[in-house]
């Protein structure tokens, strides 16, 4: 991994393909000290961003993951009182010590990293609004105090933090003002061609331009609620070298679209319901 004075440098790796414009920005935040806020269409790779910077820096990866229902606080540390309560019932010793019951959260693991790890906060908009100004504080400062035991937990090293967003929700200015940002387009023809020379090295260059034709126009298709997105590329193309499927199988009749193994482009009845019905009035219409 290449370095500077500044720090690390990401390039990219052999397993993913970075623009310019997001080494740029993975770069900065680190050099800044600043969260990197990834957004883009949902398969866009921001998650596997985060997994490839820690492999990049030979860094440890640590996840967490948000649903509708996590809480802040979670991220830094649980007390289990009930479990407390039940242990004192039964006359357990350890009840003696509240730290028995402290269940450490992603952030505190990552503060207390030997060495400067990557956070992934991932898909940060899928809790309430509240949620990140809730972490305002933490990410600024990196550390927080513990009320239950007294302790103060600082990180020794501050590590990486790469949150991803689908814009589910817009998120409040106080956060994003925190953050360095950055929002991944959906890959060009030729950005996305490197990225199915790392997958599929050998596959054949008429069955290549035959599938992203198709797969561009479908994704153009008007209506359509779900486009497909470059990871259900990548399972399409699986699809058509496993099972040797001739290029001319794929190309548009007259408008249509023509697309085998269509359930893995597109996710949901009305879309697929929508491409059939323009193809059968492709062909009609001949």
């Amino acid at each position: 991994m290449p370095t500077s004075n500044s720090g690390p440098i990401f390039s990219g790796t052999d397993a993913y393909v970075a623009t310019d414009d997001l080494k740029i920005a993975v770069n900065a935040a680190v050099t800044l000290g600043r969260p990197l806020l990834v957004k883009g269409e949902p398969g866009t790779g921001k998650t596997v961003l985060a997994q490839e910077i820690a492999r990049a820096l030979d860094a440890p990866l640590i996840t967490w993951g948000i649903k509708s229902t996590t809480k802040a606080h979670q991220g830094l540390y649980e007390y289990d009182a009930v479990t407390r309560l039940r242990d004192s019932q039964l006359g357990d010793p350890r009840v003696a010590d509240i730290a028995n019951y402290i269940r450490c959260g992603k952030l505190w693991d990552a503060f207390e990293s030997p060495e400067r790890p990557v956070l992934l906060i991932d898909e940060i908009d899928k809790a309430d609004i509240e949620f990140p100004n809730d972490l305002l504080h933490e990410l600024d400062r990196m550390e927080f105090f513990v009320h239950e035991t007294g302790q103060t937990v600082k990180a020794a090293v501050r590590p990486v933090v790469i949150i991803t967003s689908n814009n589910e929700k817009e998120l409040p200015d106080a956060f994003l003002r925190r953050c360095f940002f950055h929002y991944i387009r959906f890959p060009d023809e030729a950005t996305m061609r490197a990225i199915v020379a790392v997958h599929f090295p050998n596959i054949k260059e008429r069955l290549l331009s035959q599938a992203l034709t198709a797969f561009y126009a479908l994704r153009e298709a008007p209506g359509l609620k779900k486009r497909p997105s470059t990871s259900e590329l990548l399972d399409w193309l699986k699809l058509l070298v496993s099972d040797d499927v001739d290029p001319e199988a794929l190309r548009s009749k007259e408008g249509g679209l023509s697309t085998p193994f269509l359930g893995a482009l597109l996710k949901n009845e009305q879309d697929v319901q929508l491409v059939e019905r323009v193809a059968f009035l492709s062909r009609a219409g001949r």
